[in-house]
């Protein structure tokens, strides 16, 4: 490159370079690069079609309506979802830093939200690994047939040589008794440890080590791993799709799922249920999608791909839905023939009149089905069997994965630890995609710090952080693990990340100011954002945002605070209060957070915590220079074609172009913008 067409585009802002190269980011440090435009598509949607768009979206669709409930879901999409998710691949493209660093620069007073991002994606991450490990539980388990969960184990009935179920498992069905008595060997509540789960534990280990070689490297090295988190998963799903609309009762299920039941859009939660959902599967507040974006050149089209990543997460829980209800249709159809055959063969036993021939299944729906009498009569025990109630029965999270579709794939036959196989490989491959993007956010933060020389060592600070997951991990694996999980989940993820997604949209739309925004898009994509992208950042998303946290805070605190906890007389969840010290943890995991957002800006303006040394080190490290002008001086001193040129180059760059970086960091604030 010549040296004037550096200066020409020197003077446009900032130079461009190829996506695989470094360039100099917002702190003066050389900025890793995406190896190519696909590498880092591949990487946002890995992280932003997670988990809950296999196992919450089809809850929630079975639940608010069916059909329905893609209304209002597709409305928060455009209102909240994709506006957002626009708002934070700009931010993390323009300033070229980690949350902690954008956040800082939009205003030294919302330093806050930057940590709380990170302190909020390393407790997620935390627990989020959990579900990674009974993903590695299930498919080692897999590898056998019959699978483990396909029977209930059997007992000698007292007296006799003769073979029964064990009575848990026949009351609760074999894949529900699996998975708490084996894979979790559950506690009777969170206050019983009952001790570490060593085969649990193996696991735990085994999926932070995989986790770390995925990220040791950073974007190096997680990079290019989401090839194969990103598009396995559809890989999956398209195979499930093609078997399961060959199911008996797949139609069902999915006339089921479109059905629209519109008198269901009249309750408000159907409507905050869509909001939440959108705003939790696009990993929003993390800082994952922040970091990514901020590998990407000055020039990329980040509304182009706010667009696109929103419209894939949306046609994949699509997608994610069908195949769960093909598959749900088909096992409420085989428990139902199950339960009138059963009811049959004791109608035989009663009346001698009938027998298999006689009594076919059109004969038993057209004479006894709804015979009420008949079905209470203490002759025998019949079981009411109704193929709806067996679909509208709703499972959600662990539940739908680990007992209704795994109930499910029994039925597949000889070929069943193929499809769980494949099944849990597609859930790992989710699990492990949102993984990265969730530490991502924590380890772009702490790498952007640059205050030691160890946190440039990146294997270094993934294994501390890896090491210290761990650890904390280890309350997963105890009896009571599954109690803590859920804790976490409820509040590690939910006020915090509603807190700091606020905090964003107002930062956006009323301290920087959507128009400057603008201004800033404009230099990066073109032209200036539709004005519907700025009254949405401005009004529109903080509005609802608050109405989210509200309506949750309310939801969660009305009423004591209870959890679900497994009864084993009984084999089901009953609902128990949780005792001090969990809801000590609960206040924790919200406050420790929550709190960093006015605890940094309080500290700042009493002056204890002072953003200018920051300024002064990272004008120090540029030399007084913009950040593009060390970028180009750096290039020129690397270029060995062009190296005798430097000094000239660099002598005219700091008569033109030098500029003090904490202006540029420290003096903007409130009223900066017209529009304000």
């Amino acid at each position: 490159m010549t040296k004037k067409n550096v200066l020409e585009e020197e003077a446009n802002g900032e130079l461009t370079v190829p996506l695989n190269t470094d360039e100099i980011g917002a702190n003066g440090k050389a900025r890793a690069k995406w190896d190519s435009k696909l590498q880092y598509f591949f990487m946002v949607i890995s992280y932003a079609v997670g988990l809950g768009n296999v196992w919450r979206f089809p809850y929630l669709v079975q639940q608010h309506g069916g059909g329905a409930f893609l209304i209002p879901y597709l409305i928060m999409l455009f209102v909240e979802g994709m506006p957002l998710l626009y708002l934070e691949f700009a931010a993390g493209q323009h300033f070229r830093m980690g949350s902690m660093g954008t956040w800082n620069k939009v205003h030294p007073f919302l330093g806050g939200v930057g940590i709380a991002s990170a302190v909020t994606s390393f407790m997620v991450g935390v627990y989020y690994n959990a579900i990674i490990m009974w993903c590695f539980y299930y498919i080692f388990h897999s590898f056998q047939s019959p699978l483990p969960w396909a029977t209930c184990p059997t007992v000698l009935k007292e007296g006799t040589n003769i073979s029964i179920p064990v009575e848990e498992c026949d009351i609760s069905g074999p894949t529900s008794y699996f998975w708490y008595r084996n894979a979790l060997d559950i506690s009777g509540s969170i206050e019983e440890s009952n001790g570490i789960k060593w085969k649990m534990l193996l696991c735990l280990i085994f999926a932070w080590l995989i986790i770390y070689a995925c990220i040791w490297k950073g974007i190096k090295s997680s990079g290019k791993v989401v090839y194969v988190t990103a598009t396995f998963p559809y890989v999956v799903l398209l195979i499930f799709f093609g078997r399961g609309i060959t199911l008996k009762g797949a139609t069902d299920g999915l006339i089921h799922m479109l059905s629209p039941k519109m008198d269901r859009l009249a309750d408000p939660q159907v409507w905050l249920d869509a909001a939440t959902q959108i705003f939790y599967s696009f990993g929003l507040g993390f800082g994952g999608l922040i970091a990514f974006s901020s590998y990407n050149p000055r020039n990329n089209n980040c509304e182009r791909d706010a667009i696109i990543v929103s419209l894939t997460n949306w046609f994949t829980a699509i997608l994610a839905s069908t195949v769960i209800f093909s598959v749900l249709g088909f096992k409420a159809t085989t428990m139902y023939e199950n339960c009138v055959e059963r009811n049959m063969e004791k109608l035989i036993d009663i009346y001698p009149e009938w027998n298999a021939t006689t009594l076919t299944m059109d004969v038993y729906k057209n004479t006894f089905e709804n015979n009420e009498t008949l079905m209470n009569s203490s002759l025998a025990h019949f079981r009411y069997c109704n193929f709806h109630d067996d679909l509208d029965k709703a499972a959600e999270g662990t539940g739908l994965a680990f007992i209704v579709f795994t109930q499910a794939i029994n039925e597949f036959g000889p070929s069943a630890p193929f499809w769980s196989i494949i099944f849990f490989l597609m859930l790992l491959s989710l699990g492990i995609g949102s993984e990265f993007g969730t530490l991502e956010g924590v380890t772009t933060c702490i790498y952007d710090l640059d205050s030691h020389p160890w946190l440039r060592k990146k294997w270094l600070v993934s294994g501390v952080l890896c090491l210290v997951s761990c650890l904390i991990g280890m309350l997963f694996v105890l009896g009571s693990g599954s109690y803590w999980v859920a804790l976490f989940d409820s509040y590690a993820g939910s006020f915090p990340l509603i807190s700091v997604a606020l905090t964003e949209a107002i930062a956006i739309g009323w301290v920087y100011g959507v128009n400057r925004f603008g201004d800033d898009l404009e230099t990066m994509i073109g032209h200036q954002p539709h004005m519907y992208w700025k009254v949405v950042w401005k009004f529109i998303a903080p509005f609802l945002i608050a109405g989210l946290l509200t309506s949750t805070l309310i939801s969660k605190f009305v009423k004591p605070i209870t959890y679900k906890a497994y009864d084993k007389e009984i084999a089901e969840m009953t609902d128990r209060f949780y005792p001090w010290f969990a809801g000590l943890m609960a206040a924790f995991l919200v406050l420790v957070s929550v709190l960093c957002i006015p605890g940094v800006a309080i500290l700042r303006k009493l002056g204890i915590l002072r953003y200018k040394d920051y300024a002064k080190g990272a004008q120090a490290q540029t030399g007084g220079h913009t950040t593009s002008t060390v970028a180009f001086m750096r290039t020129a001193a690397e270029d060995n074609d062009s190296g005798h040129n430097s000094d000239e180059i660099n002598e005219e760059q700091d008569k033109g172009t030098s500029c003090a970086v904490i202006d540029e960091h420290v003096t903007f604030g409130l009223g900066t913008d017209p529009d304000i």
